[in-house]
Formats: structure tokens, C-alpha cells, sequence
């Protein structure tokens, strides 16, 4: 027996509140709690109504209105209620009592979107789409979350899958026809090309899992330089606030001072770095070993001096870009903000692009399967070029398969998997 589940659906202290309830009982527990209206078991799905919540036979809890949705036709696939009710965390939770009261139960933290998932509303991957949506902190992270809860990742994915199969039937058509030399079924020379299409593709998705990161957790922007040439001055002049202490002394900057701010929808995470130079002072040393460090992760360095000032002599990493700007001249003066919206224009077009039909895999559980995926698929790869029995490359294939299917949730059933996915969403989502 299926339950019916309640919880608020946002949070406390707004001038509204909602309370989701779904579930067999749905229209019945919400009409106990509204003796006046009787039209809300027999309500035309997708309909508002009006209603007040009564406790205890008498006592008005609150004037609400109720929408009705019926299965399969909800967010979850099952009939549902949601309840717009004032925001007082009293009224909620006296609605949330008398729920309970009438046969529901609290919802556990993802619960609803678990029970969409269950019935087939969305695939795991679009599941996990929804908790990014919540968390989207700017326009580019809600925009990537947006992408996948639409399926165009899971789109992706099917096609990665019809080729897997198309792969897998091959060799199984050779397999059965083994004994019949005189007929050739599958072109070894085709299969590897196929499967070397599919590895590349499996292997540019989980490469994209590092952008993916860097927009949804801020892309790392090194500030580097030798000391006394504005890079504390130029943090607090791109955070808009004192965040670095300046100062004409050298060496004041003795650790990475980390900030966020979003540019043009994109979040940038900006480190000022201690001022590089040689020097006897422990403390500092270890500071300017900590900034080469964080210069070597970041994406972005922006490399500041000053007229008469060298920039500073560090090793880079493949595929950083580098930003190299001279401070306290006509066309750039960071304590008096000259050419600093130049500089933000340049943040902006270094950051990595994306549109909304990009795929870029954000979370770490994807990006495992799809590490494990491509181990899977070069044995296969090995087994094509070492002209290995069909059977044996072809048990590769479908581990290749069911691990992609981790991603959508497809074949699986693992409780463990579920708990994983849903364990840190929000009660009421």
C-alpha cells in the first residue's frame, strides 16, 4: 500500500505558504480538513478551489486555496493536492497536524521527486536536475540545470545507447553465425570505428565534468604578481568592498584571500595571491608557495605589475588563460576603478561557453559511471584490435551499457543508488 505524504513546500516566514500532499488519500485527507467543500474528492483535476481549513469541528485554521491534480497527470504521477495557505509557521504546521491526523504522513527529504522517478515522470538524471535547480546560483548553473531536467542529457545518452546496441546486435549476429565461415555479419574494421566514436563521446562528456564544476562552483580566478603592484586593491575593487587589506608595506599579503562575484550571469571565484618575491620571512614564503599553487589550478590568472615591474616568473598549466594588465597607468588604474569594466568584459569571454542545448555534466555521481564507462568500453576497443572471441568483448559492451543506464536510472533498482540521489534534497521537493 502506497502512502500518502504531506510536507511544506516552501519555506518559512514568506507572506504564502504551500503545503504539497500526495498519494492515494490525497483528495480525502485534504476534504477532511474542509467540511464546507465538499467538491474536492470529486474535483475535476487541474482545478483551484477555495476552501477553510477547519480543526477540531469549529476553530477556523486558516482560508486557503486548493489545487487538484490527478494521476498520472502530476508532478509525482500520482493524485495530488497542494494547499496555498498564509506563511505563519503556525498555520502550516496546524494544517501539517491535522494531515497527519487524517491518514498522511511526512514526506522524507526528495521524496516527491523520488515517487516522480518511481512513476516514470522523469529519468534519475532529470531528478537530480531538480535539486540543481534549486541550488542554481546564477544564470549559467539554472541554465545547465534547465537543459537537463528538459532531457537533453538523457536525450544524449539514448544515443549513446542505440549505438552501444547497435554495437552489442553486431557481434551477437557473429556469434550465432560463427560456424558458417563462409559469412561475414560484422566488419571488425567497422565495429572499432563505431566504438571509437562512442568512447570519444563518452570521453568529451566526462571531460566536460570539469567546467561543469567550475560554473556551478565558480570559475578560480588567481590573481598573481609581485608585491605592492594592486592586487589586494584590484580584489576589492572588482568585489566592490574592502575584502584585502592594502597597503604601500611589501609582503602584507601573506595567504590567499578567496571571493565570489557573477558577471554576466557566470560566477567567477577570485583568489588574491601573496605578492611573489624572494624572501627570508617563513610565514610569507609559505604564503607565495600557497599563491603559485592556487595560480597553477586556476582557469583564469589574471597577471598584475606595474610600469618598471616584471610580472612575476611562474609555471602554467595547458589550457589556462592568461589576462596580463599593467596597473597604475592612464588606461588602467585599479584604485580608481579605470578599465576595470575592460576587465570584466574579458572575465566574461575568457569564461568556458555554453548555450542551453550544451551538454556539461555537473554532477560527480555522472561522472564516475561515465569514468567507469570508458574503462569498460577500451577493453573493448582492446579486445576489437587483438581480435578477441565476440562473447568475450561483447560481456564488456553490456557493462558499458548498464553502467550508463546508472545515470538515467533505467535498469536499476538499487536502493543504495536512490538514497544517494535523493538523501540531500529538500523535504517538500
Amino acid at each position: 500500500m502506497i502512502d500518502t505524504i504531506c510536507a511544506p513546500a516552501t519555506a518559512s516566514g514568506g507572506a504564502l505558504g504551500i503545503i504539497r500532499v500526495s498519494g492515494p488519500d490525497s483528495l480525502s485527507a485534504v476534504s477532511s480538513l474542509c467540511p464546507s467543500n465538499h467538491n474536492i474528492v470529486k474535483a475535476l483535476p487541474n482545478t483551484l478551489h477555495f476552501a477553510r481549513i477547519i480543526a477540531d469541528s469549529s476553530t477556523l485554521i486558516d482560508e486557503v486555496m486548493v489545487a487538484i491534480y490527478k494521476a498520472p497527470h502530476s508532478y509525482t504521477g500520482e493524485d495530488s493536492v497542494e494547499i496555498s495557505c498564509h506563511g505563519s509557521s503556525y498555520i502550516i504546521n496546524r494544517i501539517i497536524e491535522l494531515l497527519l491526523q487524517h491518514g498522511c504522513r511526512m514526506a522524507r527529504p526528495g521524496e516527491f521527486t523520488q515517487r516522480a522517478y518511481l512513476n516514470g515522470k522523469m529519468d534519475l538524471s532529470q531528478a537530480e536536475a531538480v535539486a540543481d535547480l534549486i541550488a542554481s546560483t546564477n544564470r549559467t548553473t539554472h541554465d545547465i540545470a534547465i537543459s537537463q531536467l528538459r532531457g537533453h542529457y538523457s536525450t544524449d545518452l539514448s544515443r549513446l545507447r542505440d549505438q552501444l546496441l547497435k554495437l552489442t546486435s553486431l557481434l551477437e549476429l557473429e556469434l550465432d553465425f560463427s560456424d558458417h565461415e563462409d559469412l561475414e555479419f560484422a566488419d571488425r574494421t567497422e565495429l572499432l570505428k563505431l566504438a571509437l566514436q562512442i568512447n570519444g563521446h563518452i570521453c568529451r562528456l566526462a571531460d566536460s565534468f570539469e567546467t561543469g564544476q567550475a560554473l556551478k562552483q565558480g570559475i578560480p580566478v588567481a590573481i598573481v604578481g609581485k608585491t605592492n603592484v594592486g592586487k589586494s586593491t584590484l580584489l576589492n575593487r572588482l568585489l566592490h568592498e574592502d575584502r584585502a587589506i592594502v597597503s604601500d608595506i611589501h609582503g602584507t599579503t601573506r595567504d590567499t584571500i578567496e571571493d565570489t562575484i557573477v558577471l554576466d550571469g557566470i560566477t567567477f571565484r577570485f583568489i588574491d595571491t601573496a605578492g611573489i618575491r624572494h624572501t627570508s620571512d617563513t610565514v610569507e614564503q609559505m604564503g607565495i608557495e600557497r599563491s603559485i599553487a592556487a595560480a597553477r589550478r586556476a582557469r583564469i590568472i589574471i597577471m598584475l605589475t606595474e610600469p618598471g615591474v616584471s610580472y612575476p616568473d611562474i609555471p602554467l598549466s595547458e589550457g589556462q588563460t592568461v589576462i596580463r594588465i599593467v596597473n597604475k597607468t592612464e588606461v588602467f588604474q585599479a584604485k580608481y576603478g579605470i578599465g576595470i569594466d575592460n576587465l570584466r568584459q574579458q572575465l566574461i569571454t575568457a569564461a568556458p561557453p555554453f548555450s542551453d542545448t550544451d551538454v556539461i555534466v555537473t554532477n560527480a555521481r555522472h561522472y564516475d559511471a561515465l569514468r567507469r564507462a570508458s574503462q569498460s568500453l577500451s577493453r573493448v576497443l582492446e579486445g576489437l584490435r587483438s581480435h578477441l572471441s565476440g562473447d568475450i568483448i561483447s560481456e564488456d559492451l553490456r557493462d558499458v551499457l548498464s553502467i550508463l543506464s546508472e545515470i538515467t536510472g533505467g535498469q536499476i533498482t538499487s536502493s543504495e543508488i536512490l538514497e544517494t540521489v535523493f538523501k540531500n534534497f529538500c523535504i517538500g521537493k
